[in-house]
């Protein structure tokens, strides 16, 4: 089946948006088939004329739509046949009121198929059927479900009978309009509850998903970053690789979010500021916040405020029965509602007594009014300070239940610089043996309503819990009262250290040629990393993103310098691989500071390069420049102080030549993508030189892909085949296939350019070379071979087969977020149109 294209789309679009019955099929069939961020697309395009008439609007859903498609064999095939009938509409039956009936049949089962129809499923002709009929469903692809991130409403909730009517007549009143609904309180008082209990009761008004984020506005660590919240949406709605820059990943979350009927939960917030990046920009669209704050500013985008108090001692008390039992509550209600006047009508409060009641069914309630009164401060002083000494006398009674060695490691969990607790970081922050040991301590304190547990990560499987900001810390408060200040410095040393070591056992699966440079760990690392192969490790890397980067921030603050630069060494593959520019700049330019604390030469110039890299690929050509030049002046410094060495420098000297080629090699690379050719080629001789007068195969071979490169942009192709060719065959002695592949791609596409006799052998090595990317999913570089393809097609006159191989170009471009998408489209549009006599699509391009 010929492949449906982005190109063939964006030509379409105009023309079914003047069709109701084509654009109304559309929404249709992207509604069934499409990804929900999809489907959201198709649905603004189609909702307004203007939003039909927008070329931006077109393209983001032509672009969209054939990414699915491409992944979607259900959704490829209805699309085929939506463009087939729009391009020739009397191959396709009428509407059933204008279809001719013979005699005995009526307009309810009259039907028509025209040859050029595109049936699927099960299907049955007959003029008469005698006997039974069996119809078996034939198998169909998974459609992904629109993301369900809402945390379940606790089974204890109570009344809010008041706040939840007042919730229906916020957003009924705005039923047009995007709509914004703050519920803020003191600390403990239930409104994260509130809002999922309406949100979930509300689901069915949101069949395109219900997103979920904590803000984490009153965390230690710090509030949470727009720009990473956004990653997690974009990439719970399907986009797999969202832009760096917080601007444009806003643009793309507005885009992605236009016309969906979505629910999302801000849980948390600390400022108006930090949550405006994260609206919805759809009118259907329902955006609920939390905060301790009343976010006033949000006024001005049209949001409604709803505050909400402490439980009125009665409900406080209906609470508690619930969590204990009825018939106690029975027997002492006196002490029930001193109890609930101590925690202050705060439901955080009164769930943590509860818990402790509950694990203690002979305990009269009397001890529990008696332990939370002791001392404490009357209610409603408690109250103005966000509840924090209510919340306290509850925590506090119920952790001197705890057994010691558990409460031990209640004190060392508050320790641990991250918001998400797995067993694997709770068997380090509280030295602990296998994670399985680790898992039962967790379940414990969630047991007694200390953590909150979160159930499997959907990506790793991972078990997951937090604390609650007030009992995090409460155990943060304890650690300091009763561990010593070097106990509770270890106890964060041993989580940064296992983050470092499973991070670095990622990287020696995904990147091994990468890592070379040390690790220092405070002592042995206990803790095997939660995966055994290299896609497990891409995918723990890709959830643990966020915490990773707080374990990153946490050693900066600590002052552990040398594990922030070898931390952001071994995030080296989930860089590459996952791009998130944001993070790869951040944890670099982190890393280069610590490294320059520490005085480490070594993790100085990595982190130069490395983050070079990352600044070089998302076109800051000039930053990268200089960060690939201080890399180099410090390479040469190292090698001038070791050239005078009395043993000759050896090891060290070498690896100084390597490192100074390195930073050649990378002014190299961005020069070329600034296209600056002439200053590309003399790094690249020189990186060149280097290498190999140290012994560096392989990264000579890749110098001479570049200087190939070169010579291709140069126009002199001729010129290039030779340094190509001896990279081909040095990085397979390598067992380097990946770029093997590359330098095998340039071949063919130089033999193309000569032309003449060259051109069908370079063409052959150009599928070869396809064939090779594709083994290895580099989506990037086949998007780069057919863009090749196609401009041999167009150099040798054939419009159409050109169409052909930049349309499949495009779409691997697109479904790997890369930057050429713009490029191509303008080539496309440039194109003649094609001979209709010739073949649009190449007799050998299977």
């Amino acid at each position: 089946m010929e492949q449906v294209t982005a190109v063939a789309l964006m030509a379409a679009l105009p023309r079914a948006a003047a069709l109701p019955h084509h654009r109304d099929a559309l929404r249709a069939l992207a509604r069934t088939s499409a990804a929900p961020a999809t489907a959201a697309l198709v649905r603004a395009w189609a909702a307004t004329e203007a939003g039909r008439r927008d070329p931006e609007v077109v393209r983001a859903v032509a672009e969209a739509l054939a990414a699915d498609a491409a992944v979607r064999a259900p959704l490829a095939r209805a699309l085929t046949a939506w463009l087939a009938e729009l391009a020739d509409p009397g191959r396709y039956p009428p509407r059933p009121q204008d279809v001719p009936r013979r005699p005995g049949t009526d307009a309810a089962t009259a039907n028509t198929i025209g040859t050029g129809a595109h049936v699927t499923g099960p299907v049955l002709q007959a003029h008469g059927i005698h006997g039974d009929v069996h119809i078996h469903p034939a198998s169909r692809s998974r459609v992904a479900p629109p993301p369900r991130q809402l945390p379940p409403v606790p089974a204890h909730f109570t009344n809010r009978s008041a706040e939840l009517a007042a919730l229906d007549g916020h957003v009924g009143t705005a039923r047009n309009a995007s709509r914004i609904v703050v519920i803020s309180g003191p600390a403990g008082v239930g409104k994260t509850a509130l809002a999922r209990r309406w949100l979930l009761a509300h689901a069915d008004a949101f069949p395109d998903g219900q997103l979920y984020a904590d803000l984490r506005g009153h965390a230690d660590e710090g509030p949470a970053r727009p720009n990473e919240l956004l990653g997690e949406f974009l990439r719970a709605l399907g986009h797999e690789r969202p832009p760096a820059e917080l601007r444009e990943r806003a643009a793309l979350w507005r885009t992605a979010t236009a016309g969906s009927r979505i629910a999302v939960l801000l849980d948390n917030a600390l400022s108006a500021a930090q949550v405006r990046p994260l609206l919805p920009a759809a009118h259907g669209a329902l955006t609920v916040v939390t905060s301790r704050g009343r976010l006033t500013g949000l006024g001005m985008d049209g949001a409604a405020f709803q505050p909400l108090d402490v439980l009125a001692a009665e409900d406080a008390v209906r609470l508690l029965s619930r969590r204990v039992g009825a018939d106690r509550v029975h027997r002492e209600p006196d002490a029930a509602l001193k109890v609930a006047r101590a925690c202050a009508g705060l439901p955080l409060a009164v769930c943590v007594a509860a818990a402790r009641l509950a694990t203690r069914p002979r305990q009269p309630l009397a001890a529990m009014a008696g332990a939370l009164g002791r001392g404490a401060a009357p209610a409603l002083d408690a109250l103005r300070i966000e509840g924090e000494y209510a919340v306290r006398g509850a925590l506090d009674a119920s952790y001197r239940q705890l057994e010691p060695e558990l409460a031990r490691c209640y004190r060392c969990l508050g320790l641990a610089p991250v918001a998400v607790l797995t067993a694997q970081v709770a068997a380090a922050a509280c030295r602990l043996g296998p994670p399985e040991d680790a898992l039962d301590v967790l379940d414990e304190l969630a047991e007694v309503n200390l953590l909150e547990d979160l159930g499997p990560d959907p990506r790793t499987g991972l078990g997951r819990y937090r604390f609650h900001d007030l009992v995090r810390a409460h155990a943060q408060r304890l650690a300091e009262a009763e561990e010593t200040a070097a106990e509770a410095a270890a106890a964060v040393r041993r989580v940064v250290d296992y983050h470092l070591a499973a991070a670095t056992a990622a990287e020696a699966l995904l990147s091994p040629s990468h890592r070379t440079l040390r690790r220092d760990y405070a002592e042995p690392v206990a803790q095997e990393p939660p995966f055994a192969d290299a896609p497990g490790a891409l995918r723990w890397l890709d959830a643990e993103r966020t915490q990773l980067m707080a374990v990153l921030r946490t050693a900066e603050a600590k002052g552990m310098y040398a594990v922030v630069w070898q931390l952001a060494d071994a995030l080296w593959p989930m860089f590459l691989r996952l791009r998130p520019y944001d993070l790869w700049i951040e944890a670099h330019e982190r890393g280069l500071a610590a490294a320059r604390r520490a005085g480490d030469r070594e993790g100085e110039s990595r982190m130069l390069t490395s983050g070079g890299t990352g600044l070089r690929n998302v076109g800051r050509h000039d930053e990268a420049i200089a960060w690939f030049t201080q890399a180099l002046r410090a390479a040469r410094d190292e090698a001038a102080r070791l050239t005078g060495h009395p043993d000759g420098g050896g090891p060290a000297l070498a690896a100084a030549h390597r490192a100074e080629a390195q930073a050649l090699h990378g002014i190299g690379q961005s020069c070329r993508l600034a296209g600056r050719l002439a200053e590309a080629a003399e790094h690249f001789e020189r990186a060149l030189a280097l290498r190999e007068a140290v012994g560096h195969r392989r990264g000579t071979a890749l110098t001479r892909i570049c200087l190939g490169d070169v010579a291709l942009a140069a126009g002199r192709p001729d010129d290039a085949l030779e340094p190509l060719a001896r990279a081909r065959v040095d990085l397979l002695a390598e067992d380097d296939p990946y770029d093997a592949a590359r330098a095998l791609a340039f071949i063919g596409h130089c033999r193309t350019l000569i032309g003449g006799g060259e051109r069908a052998p370079g063409e052959e090595q150009l599928r070869a070379a396809l064939a090779e990317f594709e083994a290895t999913g580099a989506a990037h570089w086949q998007g780069r071979v057919l863009e090749m393809l196609g401009e041999s097609a167009e150099g040798r006159g054939d419009t159409g087969a050109a169409l052909h191989w930049y349309e499949r170009s495009l779409t691997r471009y697109t479904s790997a977020g890369a930057p050429d998408v713009d490029r191509l489209t303008r080539r496309i549009r440039q194109l003649p149109p094609p001979d209709a006599a010739a073949p649009r699509t190449p007799p050998d391009s299977s």
